[in-house]
């Protein structure tokens, strides 16, 4: 045998030996956090309960505009839209539970169809792997036409972006006059435990949201099923617009509107989210602002559902901190919002968090809204969720022990696919 070959043999076993510990490393680190996060959920279940900011409706052009940040509170106007639907209703979730609150939202699209209302179901199948197989079965109706997005994705092994990702959306669309969109699943946990924001347009604008149901439908629905109308804006107005992370098109302007917004800032940026995973680009925005004095917050929780997501996240945290991002840390329950509120003037509400999954992988809808008096109501609700937060500081981070340093390191290269 050759020098060479002996030599490439030799390399080849080192790089398996390599890889091999490399994988338990980063396996063993996994399982820790997530031994740990569940044992201290046991024995410190967080509570669920949180300041609640009332809905409050404004008038942005010819459209009505609710903010909603209480789970009951929007579930409720939702199923009353449903109850009074007389012509169709579009309606896609990410998980749909199979519990009470589930349950009645099953009752009121089966109650409407029957009744003669058009209506369309899209719900992800692996957003709802774990849901009783029983709950998903929907009556055989002429009026009920239901899109289970596949679980199974073939672009995750050609390669092929325009067949990867999730159906991340939650939209509600009701006789093209009410629309429902932002960070709530259908679920009783979220009516009552989880903070999030959801959104209700009543007017012109509400074509936004009807828009990109219809294009998610068009270009997904089975053989079979009926293609929806492409109706066309009756009016454009650019104070309210829906951004549409499309991968089948590879367009991801959701992500385009962070950074722009970023740029532009030059008071505040007030950032909610239940994940925030930041790639190089929003990281650097964030930066930048807060190198030309502009007031940068992120409002995370403390603990949230997902411990892999949090622990990926604490990478970031000194980069921000060293730069004068401020960190707020949501406390006692989960706070799943996806928001953004800049200089009094622009917000933008909807379903995709800041990680890449959101960003660049998944379909996911955001509303940008231009408007004072709605950015205005944004930084209200901000403010009063920082009263169940607290400030994580630069010098309490640079505490942590060389455990956790090196647990965050172990965990971090699983960013990219959170």
């Amino acid at each position: 045998m050759s020098r060479v070959s002996l030599m490439f043999r030799r390399g080849r076993r080192m790089l398996s030996w390599w890889m091999a510990i490399a994988a338990v490393a980063h396996g063993t680190a996994i399982a820790v956090v997530v031994a740990v996060d569940r044992l201290r959920k046991r024995r410190d279940p967080p509570g669920g309960e949180f300041p609640r900011t009332p809905p409050q409706t404004l008038t942005v052009s010819s459209t009505d505009v609710t903010v909603y940040t209480y789970g009951q509170h929007v579930y409720d106007a939702m199923l009353e839209s449903i109850r009074g639907a007389e012509r169709r209703v579009y309606f896609e979730t990410f998980i749909w539970k199979s519990d009470d609150v589930g349950q009645q939202f099953k009752d009121e699209l089966i109650a409407a169809a029957r009744r003669g209302v058009e209506v369309y179901v899209i719900v992800d199948s692996w957003g709802n792997l774990v849901v009783d197989p029983r709950f998903k079965k929907l009556p055989d109706l002429p009026t009920l036409h239901v899109l289970w997005f596949p679980f199974f994705r073939p672009g995750l092994l050609t390669m092929n972006m325009r067949k990867t990702g999730r159906d991340h959306r939650k939209l509600l669309v009701v006789d093209d006059e009410v629309g429902y969109v932002g960070g709530y699943n259908i679920g009783s946990l979220y009516a009552t435990q989880w903070r999030d924001t959801h959104v209700r347009l009543e007017g012109p604008s509400v074509w936004e949201l009807q828009d990109a149901f219809t294009d998610f439908w068009n270009e997904h629905r089975a053989a079979g099923q009926p293609e929806l109308p492409d109706t066309g804006a009756q009016r454009w107005e650019p104070r309210i617009r829906a951004a549409e992370n499309t991968p089948s098109r590879l367009l991801f302007p959701v992500r385009g509107l962070y950074l722009e917004a970023i740029d532009r800032a030059e008071s505040h940026v007030y950032i909610t989210q239940g994940y925030f995973i930041p790639d190089r680009e929003i990281l650097h925005a964030l930066i930048a602002a807060a190198d030309r004095g502009v007031d940068v917050r992120v409002l995370v929780p403390e603990v949230s559902n997902h411990v892999i997501a949090d622990w990926a996240a604490r990478t970031f945290y000194r980069t921000l901190l060293e730069a004068g991002v401020t960190l707020w840390l949501f406390t006692g329950a989960m706070v799943h919002a996806k928001t953004m509120t800049v200089d009094g003037r622009w917000s933008t509400i909807g379903t995709a968090n800041i990680d890449r999954m959101s960003m660049t992988g998944n379909f996911e809808v955001n509303l940008e809204i231009f408007d004072d008096e709605l950015a205005r109501h944004m930084e209200q609700v901000f403010a009063t969720d920082l009263t169940n937060a607290r400030q994580l500081t630069l010098e309490e981070w640079s505490q942590r022990g060389p455990v956790t340093r090196v647990l965050e390191q172990l965990i971090k290269p699983f960013g990219p696919l959170l």
